[in-house]
């Protein structure tokens, strides 16, 4: 699995809009979300999909973002860990 490319980032900004507005995160470069000095939010592609991992209590979880649930769960969860 490799770090989501151009095209796939391309995809993925109308969610990564979202995140931009969420506060407290800090975008260092474009689809890479960081918390303070720690990594919080990164994305991903594979053949299987796109993915991001997220950081939930110090640990990275895995989580689709095909659709446009998956989409609003990655935020509704980022989200919920920044408080």
């Amino acid at each position: 699995m490799r770090h989501a490319r151009e095209d796939a980032l391309n995809e993925l900004e109308p969610l990564i809009i979202r995140l931009r507005r969420l506060p407290g995160l800090r975008e260092r470069k474009r689809g890479t979300f960081y918390r303070g000095g720690s990594g919080f939010l990164h994305f991903h592609e594979d053949p299987a999909g796109l993915f991001a991992d997220l950081k939930v209590n110090g640990e990275w979880i895995r989580m689709p973002v095909d659709t446009k649930a998956q989409r609003d769960a990655l935020v509704r969860d980022a989200r919920n860990s920044l408080t």
